[in-house]
């Protein structure tokens, strides 16, 4: 075979003065992807990555084993408008979900089926919501990965055109008036109108009429905000209450507003302030009961639902309904009110250290009158009820052996039972479950799933250490097909659930955020040190795996700890965080990071990026980036740039630890197709098991 050589990237002595601080950028011109000499770097490593992934034998095992349990498919909870339901299912020979529609007992028909409107798996459905009384159905679909979602109505019994296209509506909220006549929803200002660079930004809420051109639509809201703001609106069911919230980037410091349309302007709603200015969560909706119900982490870091009256929504007014658990999170909530209950019925979700559970509640007092029977230790998905109300609700669920499921419970009997089972057939490896807690450098604890063979090991076993650790995102169980192929092949796959996630509610966000996120990249080589000690893994069979910002953490770790790891995968990843606000929708994250702008923030940035922290002569992982063309969050830049720091920073042999750029054309930050998931994760998978011994029959 013909030796590996990384190709040539010129180093750059350009330094710059931020604040004081002298920082290089020496691979500052790979930013640049219409640049000559960025397209003929990516193509050399296109080619090196082809010559040096063609020795990775177990490419076509992986691929096999995944289309295999991916073959479970998929079923989603069902949205009920009278005997009318909408879900989505997808079966092990579709390439994306499709969107259903079914009368009472009656046949079942298509409404949305992305790969009916494109044989090359490229368009994705993005989001969907019927009108009130299902009569017409606003759906989004984008195309190759880009995310930038155009918005249709159509007529669900004829399946008609009714309006649209909207451009610039990237999954935007829809409001339905109750007479499906209109709706409020969020539109980007075109890209005439705002500054350079700045495309992305710039939302509005606006009231559109059915037949009405787009450009009469009525601006509501958004005028005067902040560019980096997103805005929720929503409507009661009885059309009475118009509830709007902002927040800005991605934090969850929200802003909220309810308007009383009852006087008929539902151009100029007056809106009352509920919540401005308070830096915490709030989500609400007006039940049918008449109450406000607020789901908010304000003085209650895990949650808790409060109740008021919409019509004098003050803090001071607001009664706690469901009070913060010490050891849960409130996750979700369904009303349940139909004929033939004793009392009406408030169901409620929890996590308990990431794993669901579900209480039955007094809907009056909030007492609990009961523990709901859960299949597992899993994953619960949203709680959803019957718009005018019942004494039914369904629920998705998932854990590490369970393809996607939903289940429906029922108040009359106390009973859940399943609803909808995931279509396909499957073979499931053999394997233990096991949550464990380990100690973070600075001793708190920290809890991680761990997958692995059921047999007993014979030794340290080859082992990929997955986390993500931001922007409130829990990693809890689930079915992962990507997971099931590595142990079925005899390794080890291991879920931390870092600080800066909400596992354990908004605390352990904050503790892993802006001058906090070191605490991070301390758990997850914590987690990694654990696998270590107790025998699962060695550090010549460890690995870590991330993508978007936990390809960050990836960075971090392989940048910061390469002792620990024998090789790593970094997907769509954020890297050089000086710059990151200059690129993407950067500047949605400076709430989670912190903004090179500041001088004390530069200097956590500075502190873990980890394109500016690669030290020469450094015996660096293997390490496989993987990028793609059409991701419109995170620009491939960030990987193009560690990448040749990495490759000319490394002490380590090119054939032993190579530091590789997977690039991909369109397909995005997001969904993709099944068959393009099976390329990705396979190539993935066979990297790693190459570099950490792990054979494959």
């Amino acid at each position: 075979m013909r030796e590996l050589r990384y190709p040539r990237a010129e180093r750059l002595h350009l330094i710059e003065n931020l604040h004081g601080r002298e920082v290089g950028d020496p691979y500052r011109w790979l930013e640049d992807d219409e640049s000559t000499a960025t397209k003929e770097w990516a193509a050399a490593q296109d080619t090196l990555y082809a010559e040096a992934s063609g020795r990775y034998t177990a490419r076509d095992w992986f691929a096999g084993e995944l289309r295999s349990l991916l073959g479970a498919g998929a079923v989603g909870s069902p949205v009920w408008r009278g005997d009318r339901r909408f879900f989505v299912r997808r079966t092990a020979d579709q390439e994306h979900a499709v969107l259903y529609v079914r009368d009472g007992d009656g046949p079942e028909r298509v409404l949305v089926d992305p790969g009916a409107l494109d044989p090359g798996g490229l368009t994705t459905l993005d989001a969907w919501k019927p009108g009130p009384d299902g009569r017409l159905l606003a759906y989004q679909l984008s195309e190759g990965g880009d995310e930038e979602s155009v918005l249709r109505i159509v007529d669900v019994d004829s399946g008609d055109l009714v309006d649209g296209p909207v451009e610039r509506a990237r999954y935007s909220p829809i409001a339905w008036l109750p007479d499906s006549s209109a709706f409020y929803y969020v539109r980007r200002l075109p890209r005439e109108e705002v500054p350079e660079g700045e495309e992305g930004y710039h939302r509005r809420v606006y009231l559109h009429r059915l037949g009405r051109p787009v450009a009469e639509d009525v601006l509501i809201f958004g005028a005067d905000r902040d560019k980096t703001e997103y805005f929720s609106p929503s409507v009661s069911r009885d059309g009475r209450w118009l509830i709007l919230l902002a927040v800005r980037g991605t934090s969850s410091a929200t802003d909220m507003w309810i308007a009383d349309l009852s006087d008929g302007d539902l151009e100029r709603p007056r809106l009352v302030p509920v919540q401005e200015n308070v830096d915490a969560g709030l989500s609400a909706h007006v039940g049918r009961d008449g109450r406000l119900y607020l789901y908010t982490d304000r003085d209650a870091p895990r949650g808790r639902l409060c109740v008021t009256d919409p019509a004098d929504p003050r803090y001071e007014n607001w009664t706690t309904l469901v009070p913060e658990e010490p050891e849960a999170v409130l996750e979700d909530y369904a009303l349940l009110d139909g004929p033939g209950l004793e009392r009406p019925e408030l169901l409620v979700s929890h996590s308990r250290h990431a794993i669901s559970e579900v209480t039955q509640r007094d809907l009056l007092t909030g007492e609990i009158l009961g523990v709901v029977d859960m299949p597992g230790l899993g994953t619960v998905g949203a709680l959803s009820e019957r718009p005018e109300g019942g004494h039914e609700a369904w629920f998705g669920y998932t854990d590490n052996t369970h393809p996607s499921s939903v289940y429906r419970y029922d108040a009359l009997t106390g009973r859940v039972s399943v609803w909808a089972d995931a279509p396909g057939g499957i073979d499931l490896p053999d394997v233990k479950v096991e949550q464990v807690t380990y100690t973070s450098g600075d001793g708190t604890p920290v809890r991680m799933l761990v997958v692995s063979p059921a047999a007993p090991a014979q030794g340290p076993r080859p082992t990929i250490l997955y986390g993500y650790g931001g922007f409130r995102i829990s990693l809890t169980p689930a079915y992962s097909a990507v997971a099931l192929s590595w142990v079925r092949a005899g390794g080890v796959y291991a879920v931390a659930n870092l600080r800066g996630g909400l596992e354990e509610g908004e605390e352990w966000h904050r503790s892993g955020m802006l001058a906090h996120k070191q605490n991070v990249f301390d758990d997850c080589a914590a987690a990694a040190e654990h696998l270590v000690a107790t025998g699962v893994t060695a550090p010549d069979r460890l690995s870590v795996m991330g993508g978007s910002n936990g390809g960050l953490l990836v960075g971090a770790m392989v940048t910061q700890r390469p002792d620990l790891f024998a090789a790593a995968v970094c997907s769509a990843p954020l890297l050089d965080m000086v710059r990151y606000e200059r690129f993407g929708l950067g500047q949605l994250w400076n709430v989670e990071y912190g903004s090179a702008d500041d001088p004390e923030q530069l200097g956590w940035l500075l502190g873990y990026s980890p394109y500016h922290n690669v030290r020469e002569d450094t015996r660096y992982p293997a390490t496989l980036f993987t990028v793609f063309d059409n991701d419109t969050r995170v620009d491939p830049l960030h990987a193009r740039k560690l990448c040749a720091a990495m490759q000319e920073a490394t002490s380590a042999p090119v054939e032993e630890r190579p530091v590789l750029l997977r690039r991909e054309a369109e397909v995005g930050h997001s969904a993709r197709s099944v068959s393009r998931s099976v390329s990705l994760n396979s190539e993935q998978l066979a990297f790693l098991a190459h570099h950490l011994g792990l054979s494959v029959e």
